[in-house]
């Protein structure tokens, strides 16, 4: 194979992308299973059977026989990206050459590759070419024996042995013959994850969660009053009085809320001593079991470092936002003048996040309130269907290329929405995103899907060198404190 092959291409990291995919956290993104093989061997009908509906394949965007087209999958509750490709021909030219590198970047950048054979054929020449690729992606690899509709035909899936990439399984994607045992031995390849189904589940039963969240003498305690219609928590003018965080389940629009009153989240967080120092501790804690967090804020006040923290601390927990800036009925003319320009000037890089603009005193627009912040609650819930995000970023890297890095251009061979809550989005590329890019990529993606409210997290997952490198597996770590 030549130098100049796709998977002979020399792949350097930079410096900077080597140590930010190490020092980067591992993507929680779902498996990624790439369907690979010469033309007419039935890979877009197995395609169709996995995925259980027949117009799945051409439904997305034009050209399916040519371009990677990624697809939303599941087998036995593990979901999984499976990529469709062009027919593989190692020797192609010209347009069979594009669609020939295509389906070797999906394999390149996959967790597994499910390679596809006509077992009425038996072993090509072509076949036995694309082997050879595959294994220098040192990428698992299932190999599937297309084309036996019954046993007369089982004989000759036993001949696909000497390609030397394990056992073939025999299925017929017309049939749907042997399809479980095929998945089966795709979804054994799977990478291990977390088990965080306990968790998950008792995020997702009962009332929605909310943290009320500031720095003290904000009027966290007279808002949940407020809310509540009663006194339900002690409120004095003496700076952190709320030491507990305090549930309570409030009825509003006839939704019941459980809102999470914190004690005020405090500046020198090492120093505090005593019940301040746990206080703070079970301010954080409230916030890792809210679902969003509303940040109040003294607008007769300027705007302090405190402030700014509390938003920091609630981008890093990934929560949904809302920003209630409270005694708005003290404002006059100069102090809202300046207001507007501290805004914009501190909390610019939450300018995603919804505002309201209360009074927890007198009531002013707490109608407003629970409208924001199921706002961000449907922002952090929010899942793009893999199809859709693929034609919208295909349409979006054409218009605008990602920007040359050492002489070389960078490509996005798919993209997949890893979670929600909040959105986080893995881009499969050939080489490393600057921080621009990618922050316009978030950009877009708010402008077109909304997101209002939540924060999104995008992070890469490079292609990996040919032989392997410590950067390649690992992702960098997403930056979604815009």
């Amino acid at each position: 194979m030549s130098e100049n092959s796709p998977a002979g291409e020399a792949w350097e990291a930079t410096d900077e992308a080597a140590a930010a995919a190490e020092a980067g956290e591992q993507a929680a993104v779902t498996p990624v299973v790439a369907v690979v093989g010469r033309p007419n061997v039935g890979k877009s009908s197995l395609v169709n059977r996995v995925l259980g509906r027949r117009e799945a394949v051409v439904e997305d965007v034009p050209g399916v026989t040519r371009d990677r087209v990624a697809y939303d999958a599941s087998w036995l509750g593990r979901p999984f990206t499976l990529v469709d490709t062009g027919g593989w021909e190692t020797d192609a030219e010209g347009m069979a050459a594009s669609v020939a590198r295509q389906a070797e970047y999906a394999a390149q950048a996959a967790d597994v590759v499910l390679f596809v054979v006509d077992a009425t054929v038996g072993v090509t020449d072509a076949d036995a070419a694309v082997t050879r690729v595959l294994r220098s992606t040192r990428r698992p690899v299932v190999l599937a024996a297309n084309k036996v509709d019954g046993a007369a035909q089982e004989a000759e899936a036993m001949e696909l042995w000497n390609l030397g990439v394990g056992e073939p399984i025999a299925v017929s994607a017309l049939h749907g013959r042997g399809t479980g045992d095929l998945l089966d031995a795709v979804a054994a390849h799977f990478p291990d994850r977390e088990e965080e189904a306990g968790e998950r589940a008792s995020g997702e039963e009962g009332p929605r969660r909310i943290a009320l969240l500031g720095r003290p003498n904000v009027g966290k305690s007279s808002l949940l009053n407020r809310l509540a219609g009663e006194d339900r928590v002690v409120v004095d003018p003496t700076a952190g009085t709320t030491r507990d965080a305090v549930d309570e389940l409030i009825e509003l629009g006839g939704i019941t809320w459980k809102f999470i009153d914190t004690a005020g989240i405090r500046r020198r967080f090492r120093r505090l001593q005593g019940a301040d120092y746990y206080a703070t501790v079970r301010t954080s804690s409230a916030l890792e079991r809210a679902e969003v967090a509303v940040v109040l804020m003294d607008v007769s006040e300027p705007l302090a470092e405190q402030d700014i923290r509390v938003v920091e601390q609630v981008m890093e927990s990934g929560r949904a936002m809302v920003l209630a800036f409270n005694k708005w009925d003290t404002l006059d003319e100069d102090r809202r003048y300046y207001l507007e320009k501290e805004i914009d000037r501190q909390l610019s890089r939450v300018s995603w996040a919804p505002r309201v603009n209360i009074s927890a005193r007198t009531g002013r627009h707490m109608e407003k309130l629970v409208p924001a912040i199921e706002t961000g609650l449907a922002s952090w819930d929010a899942r793009i269907p893999t199809g859709r995000l693929n034609s919208w970023l295909k349409e979006l890297v054409a218009a605008t290329p990602p920007p040359v890095r050492g002489g070389r251009q960078p490509k996005i061979l798919f993209a997949t929405q890893a979670d929600v809550r909040p959105p986080h989005f893995v881009l499969f590329t050939t080489g490393f995103l600057e921080d621009n890019y990618r922050r316009f990529i978030e950009r877009r993606l708010r402008e077109d899907f909304g997101f209002e409210g939540s924060p999104i997290k995008v992070s890469m997952r490079i292609r990996e060198k040919k032989g392997g490198t410590k950067a390649s597996k690992g992702s960098v770590r997403p930056d979604w404190r815009r």
